[in-house]
């Protein structure tokens, strides 16, 4: 019993891994049915990219990125978890597909580099920014490549409106990330 109010407890760190993965996958899936569709763009917001940020943050640049990588897998295979209940390979050939490949990519930085922010909320918060703008960047590039409107268009339409959801978005996953650290180096 004192073991556990010290919280000594050994956990299998494998399953650990596994579980924090497949919590990520589940949390970005259902992240896709709470969105905001936008009357002037093709893309809805969402609450993904949070889950996203957090995955990265809390699991580190490899099980972040896989969880995404098994999030986009999942929905290419048919589960209807993409945003709208959508699935299939041509769902990623649409206004999103973009997002959802910068999904891995921003993952990928954010865990990367998330060690070097140290216990500094503001360090934190500008990583998860980067990582949004690299979420970002990856959607309006593929929005070009699809629709070809002109930068402008491109940036009013893919880049701004997301901007005030995704820094509101950032300051929660790194505050929450900051308060579940001390944690996390005990099962991962």
């Amino acid at each position: 019993m004192e073991a556990v109010l010290k919280r000594e407890i050994i956990l299998n760190k494998t399953l650990c891994r596994v579980m924090g993965v497949l919590t990520f996958v589940i949390l970005t899936s259902l992240g896709a049915f709470v969105r905001i569709p936008l009357p002037f763009s093709p893309v809805p917001i969402t609450l993904q990219t949070f889950f996203v940020l957090l995955s990265a943050a809390l699991l580190g640049s490899n099980l972040g990125t896989i969880s995404q990588l098994s999030y986009l897998l999942l929905g290419v295979l048919g589960l209807p978890i993409f945003t709208g209940a959508g699935s299939g390979l041509f769902y990623l050939l649409g206004p999103t597909g973009g997002y959802i490949f910068g999904f891995v990519l921003a993952a990928f930085f954010v865990g990367k580099f998330i060690k070097y922010g140290q216990n500094n909320l503001l360090v934190i918060f500008v990583l998860l920014c980067a990582g949004n703008l690299i979420l970002l960047t990856c959607g309006v590039i593929w929005l070009k490549l699809l629709l070809g409107y002109e930068f402008t268009k491109l940036l009013s339409i893919g880049f701004i409106p997301f901007l005030p959801g995704d820094l509101a978005k950032a300051l929660v996953a790194a505050i929450i990330y900051l308060r579940l650290k001390p944690r996390l180096k005990e099962i991962l």
